[in-house]
């Protein structure tokens, strides 16, 4: 598979009041970037999948001038150590382990958390952790995925469709968009660029970014190969006809290695506040998403769908619905924002909208 070999990408041109650091830490190498004063106190961003640390620019110097932002390229993502696997059978445990290690290597004690779609799911593991207790302050969870994980589970709760949770994971990825992805392809021409799937899922047409560039560039640095973006898979009997396997960002995600998690979010002794934002047009978090293996299938995208008593499409925005109806029960609370005519990203469609919510919901937590 020689197309999985990737040259070193163009460089990212970062806004003013943006740093770029590196830091050694006790698990591995990370990248990320910083603003805002050094003693500020903390507000820490987890991007998505397809991205890296430079989506969050806008937002971080936009904070109010209290507050410090750091954010990481996640592992298997950016300027990160590329030689740092990830252990999907932990389920989103490896990224909640390095944000940890990069926090206490920064003397980081108290801090506000901000995830968008994977760094939302990862977020919910964030919460979960012991080492939460008495640092983490709010949460703001961007489009995330719910905590039950993506693919191949149906209901309220995520159930599986099948005993060896196949249709997630690593292997539903299509091969064209990773060798595109491999040959650093910018161009949109092809459906499976990607540029073309960036803008295709991660906003609402025709709302193009102005650092649309730079947004590409982070596509394309993601690490790649089998034990890599997108992961490997094993064949399975059911349809799709896999399941996931034991390394990469897509199996790390599969509800088969976070069938807990929504159970230790609620078991946990501190419930930070919560502020949900999606997009009302959101395509891949949503009831009908785009990115589901059963909606593809309903659509006729993938051959062979058994049909929806046997894999339905995932109803992921009521996934999320009802969990945070039970976190609030536990005792949590939630403050739902939901942006008209807006799509995956609304930090990136609707800057100044956000920005406000969230300097308000860490503002109040600050006593200020």
């Amino acid at each position: 598979m020689d197309f999985l070999v990737t040259k070193p990408c163009d460089a990212i041109r970062h806004l003013d009041g943006i740093a770029s650091e590196f830091a050694t830490t006790r698990r591995f190498r990370i990248h990320y970037l910083r603003s805002g004063p050094d003693q500020g106190e903390a507000v820490v961003f987890l991007h998505g999948n397809g991205a890296s640390s430079t989506w969050w620019e806008e937002t971080m110097i936009a904070l109010p001038p209290a507050f410090r932002a750091i954010a990481p390229d996640l592992r298997g993502y950016g300027l990160s150590d590329r030689s740092a696997l990830i252990d999907a059978t932990r389920g989103v445990q490896d990224w909640v382990d390095d944000l940890y290690a990069l926090l206490d290597s920064l003397s980081v004690d108290r801090f506000h958390l901000v995830g968008h779609s994977l760094g939302g799911l990862t977020s919910w593991s964030v919460m979960a952790d012991s080492r939460a207790s008495g640092r983490l302050c709010t949460v703001t969870v961007v489009a995330p995925g719910p905590p039950c994980g993506f693919g191949g589970v149906h209901g309220e709760s995520g159930l599986p469709n099948n005993p060896d949770f196949a249709g997630s994971g690593g292997g539903l990825v299509h091969p064209r968009f990773v060798k595109l992805l491999a040959k650093r392809v910018r161009s949109g021409i092809d459906p499976f660029s990607p540029r073309a799937v960036m803008n295709r899922l991660f906003w609402k047409s025709p709302f193009r970014p102005a650092r649309e560039e730079d947004f590409l560039t982070a596509m394309l640095q993601m690490h790649l190969g089998p034990n890599q973006y997108p992961g490997d898979s094993v064949p399975s009997t059911h349809w799709p006809g896999v399941a996931p396997g034991r390394f990469g960002p897509v199996n790390a995600i599969s509800p088969k290695y976070n069938c807990d998690l929504a159970r230790a979010v609620l078991a946990a002794k501190e419930k930070p506040p919560v502020l949900f934002v999606i997009g009302a047009d959101d395509l891949p978090i949503s009831d009908n998403s785009l990115s589901d293996p059963g909606m593809q299938g309903k659509l006729g995208l993938r051959p062979g769908w058994p049909g929806d008593a046997v894999f339905p499409p995932q109803p992921l925005r009521s996934q999320l619905n009802a969990f945070l109806r039970d976190y609030e029960q536990y005792g949590g609370r939630v403050t739902p924002a939901e942006f008209p005519d807006c799509g995956h990203s609304p930090f990136v469609e609707k800057p100044l909208r956000f920005q406000e919510l969230l300097a308000g919901l860490i503002a109040t937590a600050a006593g200020r």
